[in-house]
């Protein structure tokens, strides 16, 4: 059996696995704590193992036995990045390899936990309950359970937790009971292995509304009408990734509507993907995110990256499988048009860490044991897609790659795989099924400077630019008028046939010119209209045009805009080109301040850095 390396992980990967995990979890809002215990469903990997690490982090451990035995731990100092490991002696070395047992851990989640973020009733859309959900990725597990937190350990769970607000979980629920207290237990089972990071809860009060024959959207009941409409295509969506590689396996694929603290677009917990506030804009045009994270439902969640170094075959994979969603759905030219808006946060990822930054390379190396949160960008994402878009080009296009991801869902499915795991079986695959000529064709790629180098991939994709043009041209006259008195060549008819993502292409376009002067950007508001625009990715881009320019009138809606969500896509850098516009450092650290408990505590922590805060 090949070794397992994680270095973002402190358990003992190599001595023994966890197969399964029973959580029993009461909620306690007024304390704002999980308390109660797991049952882990342990397997020895080698002989003579005398002891199991697990990971935690910031968890008040109370007791550990087994088979009702208590069982001596002990928990190590803080490591700054990873949390404690939590070592458990066990009363005799167990002699050999294969053999069951069960650990019961007794403990409670504290207030430091990252892992879980508790709403007062006032951050909520109703202003009436409480509200909690977990954000697990990549490394918060163990702030909310203790466990081998490494993707490489692939298990089933089952809960059982009371709570005085309904309940949602990554996995079926197979029934409810009401207590005398007036509290209900909800009882879930996830039979298809996962990873940790997976493990998710959602608590608050939360309404229902089915949107498809596998799927209900479920959300604050003030906005649960508006969701419902919102992601309405679903279906189309799952069935389109079906028909694309393997039947879905996950029974349902259900959506919570978080509060807008959430520090993501989507996060692909199986059976109810976890998706931002922000997508709700209005006119469907943002629902991308959830074929981004259907197409989880197999990369990542099926196949899974081994440690966070791999994280890319999780994102990689994601954005091609999202964007061949939409090229069936939309046609080729809006795949390409999405791949033309990744490649810019792909530039500015980079341009962010610096074009030599290890933080840009697509299997960045985490051995000196930094956070892998602190990596967090497009780069896995879109250096990932661009170089899965590439061997498509080189091998002979959509019809020997499309059968080859299939193949790929096939082999690795239930699996936790590495990047060389990956080369490996796509070499096989190409030789075996179309021969030697094939597998050369693959060979001529530069595989170690695509993977190991930092920077910009080292091919130009050559995207279509036909929806694109119109944006560019538009940018252009723009950009070429900064001089002009005379502005009466716009006029609103400009951008009227422009679809959002057309919007969202002319404004990102206009962020690499030279800051434009403030009163090209008051009449592009006059004739555009674009300060009353609620779709969340027209705003941001163009409240990110006037602060690189310091148009400080734009600066009170910025400061609503980063204060209302958490999203941290959108705030994050808008943070950062607030704190250097003129007059903007100040404002920038002041309303953090005053806002930081409204953040996510994985979104508070990497502002704070980001703007020079040091927490």
């Amino acid at each position: 059996m090949a070794r397992v390396i994680d270095p973002s992980s402190l358990s003992n990967l190599n001595e023994v696995s966890t197969k399964h995990i029973h959580m029993d979890w009461k909620i306690d809002f007024d304390q704002k704590k999980i308390g109660g215990s797991v049952l882990l469903d342990i397997i020895t990997l080698v002989p003579n193992v005398s002891q199991v690490i697990l990971d935690t982090s910031y968890l008040d451990l109370k007791n550990v036995s087994l088979n009702g035995q208590d069982l001596k731990f002990t928990v190590a100092e803080r490591h700054l990045s990873l949390g404690s490991a939590l070592t458990v002696t066990l009363p005799e070395p167990i002699e050999n390899a294969g053999t069951n047992f069960q650990l019961k851990v007794e403990y409670s989640t504290t207030d430091k936990c990252t892992g879980v973020q508790y709403l007062e009733p006032e951050q909520t859309v109703g202003k009436k309950h409480p509200y909690l959900f977990s954000q697990c990725q990549a490394i918060h597990a163990r702030s909310m359970l203790p466990c081998m937190d490494s993707p490489s350990n692939k298990l089933t769970y089952s809960a059982s937790v009371t709570s005085p607000l309904p309940v949602v979980m990554s996995a079926l629920l197979s029934n409810t009971e009401e207590n005398e207290d007036g509290t209900k237990t909800y009882h879930f089972k996830q039979a298809t292995t996962i990873p940790s990071y997976l493990i998710a809860i959602g608590a608050g009060n939360l309404a229902g509304r089915e949107i498809g024959p596998r799927s209900t959207v479920w959300c604050e009941p003030e906005v649960v009408e508006q969701a419902a409409w919102e992601f309405d295509d679903t279906e189309r969506f799952i069935a389109t990734g079906e028909s694309l590689l393997t039947p879905y396996e996950w029974g349902r694929y259900d959506l919570l509507v978080l509060p807008p603290s959430f520090p993501y677009g989507g996060m692909e917990n199986p059976c109810l993907t976890f998706v931002t506030p922000t997508l709700l804009a209005g006119d469907k045009s943002a629902v991308d995110v959830v074929a981004h994270e259907i197409a989880h439902s197999w990369m990542g969640n099926l196949v899974t990256t081994s440690n966070w170094e791999h994280f890319w075959l999780n994102e990689g994979w994601t954005v091609f499988i999202e964007r061949k969603i939409a090229a069936r759905l939309h046609g080729e030219a809006e795949r390409q048009f999405s791949s033309i808006i990744g490649w810019k946060a792909l530039k500015e990822s980079v341009e962010l860490f610096g074009q030599d930054s290890p933080a840009t390379v697509l299997k960045p190396d985490l051995s000196s044991g930094i956070d892998p949160d602190d990596y967090f960008s497009s780069i896995p994402y879109e250096k990932g897609f661009n170089l899965l878009y590439h061997i498509e080009k080189v091998v002979g296009g959509p019809s020997v790659f499309e059968p080859y991801m299939k193949a790929h869902v096939e082999r690795f499915a239930n699996k936790s795989i590495t990047t060389e795991d990956w080369l490996k079986h796509i070499h096989e695959y190409m030789e075996v099924n179309h021969g030697k000529e094939t597998l050369e064709k693959l060979k001529t790629i530069d595989f170690d400077l695509w993977i190991n180098s930092p920077g910009m991939p080292p091919v130009d994709p050559h995207f279509d630019t036909s929806l694109a043009d119109a944006c560019y041209n538009l940018a252009s006259r723009w950009d070429q008028a900064r001089n002009s008195e005379d502005l009466s060549q716009f006029s609103p008819s400009d951008i009227a046939e422009f679809s959002s993502t057309q919007k969202i292409v002319f404004l990102e376009r206009l962020t690499d010119c030279e800051p434009l002067p403030h009163n090209l950007l008051e009449k592009m508001d006059e004739l555009y209209e674009m300060s009353p625009i609620r779709n969340a990715d027209i705003r941001f881009r163009w409240e990110q045009i006037c602060v690189m320019a310091s148009y400080e009138k734009i600066y009170p809606s910025v400061i609503e805009f980063i204060t209302q969500q958490g999203r941290m896509k959108f705030v994050r850098p808008l943070y950062r080109y607030l704190y250097n516009a003129r007059n903007g450092a100040k404002l920038a650290q002041e309303t953090f301040l005053k806002h930081k408990n409204f953040y996510h505590p994985i979104a508070s922590q990497l502002i704070a850095k980001d703007i020079n805060l040091n927490q």
